[in-house]
């Protein structure tokens, strides 16, 4: 049977407000009392960038100052501030979608907001809600967002522009729509009929415009054969009405060029299209500082000749300033002030507070325990334990040494490309452990190669080894070891598969730590006797070592979940990278979906985690509440009867073990036998 997944999230209430809490009327109010103080021109500096590197920021719009309107600032990214110094380096979306945590997803976009307040952002370009993720293979900026599947991902995202918002900052939630992979991700066209795309595709944006946020940022791809950011039915038929989305459409803002790899540079590509589409701000304004604007004066003429209806150049406007308004950024918000993305962030405020703490957290939490033989785990001040493989080390050349990180050299803490932010510092695991054994009394040696005869020549003399191993993806302007974004498989990267074999057939207490973007096929590993036990740690930020030594020890135990289906080969997921236009022929299909659906058995299924202690579940109540469709008005989110409680269930859980320890309470609702489970297609709105 096809199941639906109904997520009770880490035993809370979800943060996020409900359909319609907040004030945009008074914002809206506001915001066309100050656009009548606007002549045409003012209005297309609002909504035009000013310039790739004319600006601080990677999105710069120019100030007006007759309604008190500043130099406005957009900056990556989704983990972090990019660019800047004195930030924190937060583990990547997907590692706190594992966390299966509200609360820590709340606290994690706090965070993030509060750094990006602090230095004077105004919107901060996420979080991610596309690519959900349909494709295990590619992962290229899978790892921005929070987990393949559309209920997790959605409440992940709108806990996180919750606490962004909260903060004062302005969220986007990014990339809408149907930007699923790297390749040719510039001129490729993703064909999702309707059903599919409002049960998996929208459903995280829509969570994202049901908790208020600010912005939606337009994707490079085409949808349904009309590029995104010129779709009408894309931004105006489904986000501006079907969903009441009351913020703004900013476009993907430019694929950085480092070589000629990259031919397609922004995702808007017209002025009357883009404009009468239901695009709203034009970022950054030009293609590479070459003066080339799209809108600009361009928009001015189309305006003034009829072609671009001066209703629309209205809209545009307003709900750039209703937005700024209704996150009370018009009152006492900082500039931009001795720190630009051009020097490197240098000169920049210390704005990091305690937030290590936080990231420290969701690290921790969102590791995942996937084999514990004989519990093998936690450790228990081993004689002596050998630290194998270059994932266990800081790049030798300094965390921050390659460019947006593109290159998979030491510990990988996060993916490559614009959603990276430097480390103001990093804890690799050999630091954390090396302080670790230092207290035990544990001798630790080290092999900081992958090289397969050093690692297992170390490794043959220690009691236990650790071997660390990875996996990267990115975006395609930066090519890291023929990767060009999208992964070519699904092995671990340098050989890992080949160093996890050589250290376990001399050493028979090996345990392996998987730092990685996605799903890798460790089959081969597995199946070795003397690997017992294997850690997945994700993509964990600066505290990468200390959050992995306080599962190790035993400091907390795991309670991290997959967010997402471990195969037992590539070929298992049904799904790959499309050469030229994808029609979605998978449907509704895609990962636990598709394994429940084709029968398939995965090695560790989507929700699986160990503990290191056990869990009873008794007294399962289901109420209904209701059979009739509530209020049909229409709010944040689409209409307020979609979020209607039709019933709540409850369930008794007993910790049985003697470690205190966290479970995530995951209820899956399928439809009766007597229901067919694929209904047939409506006509398409989209």
């Amino acid at each position: 049977m096809y199941f639906y997944s109904f997520i009770l999230v880490a035993l809370s209430t979800p943060i996020h407000a409900a359909a319609g809490d907040g004030d945009w009327n008074a914002a809206y109010t506001k915001a066309k009392t100050a656009l009548a103080k606007l002549t045409n021109a003012n209005k297309v500096t609002l909504v035009t960038g000013v310039g790739w590197e004319k600006g601080p920021c990677v999105g710069n719009t120019a100030a007006i100052p007759s309604i008190g309107w500043p130099a406005f600032c957009l900056q990556d990214g989704p983990l972090g501030i990019r660019y800047a110094q004195k930030v924190t380096a937060f583990p990547a979306g997907i590692t706190t979608g594992s966390t299966w945590d509200t609360e820590l997803m709340y606290a994690r976009g706090n965070a993030l907001g509060a750094e990006a307040k602090a230095l004077g952002v105004h919107n901060q370009l996420g979080p991610v809600a596309g690519p959900l993720g349909k494709i295990p293979v590619v992962r290229r900026r899978n790892w921005e967002g929070f987990s393949n599947d559309p209920y997790l991902s959605g409440v992940a995202i709108a806990n996180t522009v919750e606490g962004m918002q909260a903060a004062g900052v302005q969220a986007c939630a990014k990339h809408y729509l149907g930007n699923e992979q790297e390749l040719n991700r510039g001129t490729m066209s993703a064909n999702i009929v309707d059903r599919v795309n409002h049960e998996l595709y929208l459903w995280p944006f829509a969570e994202a415009v049901k908790a208020n946020v600010a912005s939606v940022m337009c994707s490079y791809n085409r949808f349904n054969s009309s590029y995104a950011c010129e779709n009408q039915a894309l931004l105006t038929g489904l986000l501006k009405n079907e969903l009441d989305f009351q913020g703004y459409v900013v476009s993907d803002v430019v694929m950085l060029r480092i070589s000629d790899e990259c031919t397609d540079w922004a995702a808007q590509k017209t002025t009357t299209g883009s404009a009468n589409a239901g695009m709203d701000m034009a970022m950054p304004g030009d293609n590479f500082g070459d003066n080339n604007f799209i809108w600009g004066s361009n928009l001015l003429n189309a305006v003034t000749a009829g072609t671009v209806p001066q209703s629309r150049l209205d809209d545009m406007a307003t709900r750039i300033l209703a937005s700024w308004y209704y996150i009370g950024q018009d009152t006492n918000y900082p500039d931009v002030t001795g720190w630009s993305s051009w020097n490197g962030g240098v000169g920049g405020p210390n704005v990091s507070s305690n937030h290590n703490t936080v990231a420290r957290a969701v690290a921790r939490d969102g590791i995942v325990l996937l084999k514990n033989t004989n519990n093998a785990l936690p450790l228990k001040k081993p004689v002596s334990l050998a630290v194998i493989g270059q994932d266990a080390i800081v790049n030798p050349a300094g965390a921050n040494a390659c460019t947006d990180r593109g290159c998979d050299t030491g510990t990988l803490a996060m993916g490559w490309g614009s959603g990276t932010a430097d480390f103001p510092y990093l804890v690799a695991p050999y630091d954390a452990l090396k302080v670790k054994a230092a207290t035990d009394g544990t001798t630790l040696t080290l092999s900081n190669t992958d090289s397969t005869s050093t690692g297992a020549s170390v490794a043959s003399a220690a009691a236990t080894a650790i071997v660390f191993i990875n996996s990267d993806a990115g975006k395609e302007y930066i090519t890291v070891e023929g990767s060009k974004g999208d992964r070519i498989n699904l092995d671990p990267w340098h050989s890992g598969n080949a160093l996890v074999t050589a250290v376990a057939a001399v050493n028979k207490n090996t345990i392996v730590v998987i730092h990685s973007v996605g799903p890798l096929i460790l089959e081969s590993i597995i199946a070795l006797p003397n690997v017992i036990a294997i850690v997945w740690a994700g993509l964990p930020g600066q505290e990468s070592g200390n959050a992995l030594v306080d599962i190790l020890y035993g400091s907390v135990s795991p309670s991290g979940k997959l967010p997402y289906t471990i195969a037992k080969t590539q070929a298992d997921y049904g799904t790959a990278i499309a050469s030229g236009d994808d029609s979605y022929s998978e449907g509704l299909f895609i990962d636990y979906r598709h394994f429940d659906q084709s029968s398939i058995a995965p090695r560790y299924e989507f929700g699986f985690g160990l503990s290191y202690t056990s869990f009873s579940y008794a007294n399962l109540v289901i109420s209904s509440l209701s059979t009739t469709p509530g209020n049909s008005a229409l709010l944040p989110g689409g209409k307020a009867n979609l979020y209607d409680n039709i019933a709540t269930v409850s369930v008794s859980i007993k910790n049985n073990g003697t470690v205190s320890g966290a479970e995530v309470a995951q209820l899956y609702i399928g439809f009766p036998s007597s229901v067919p489970n694929t209904p047939p297609e409506t006509t398409p709105r989209v």
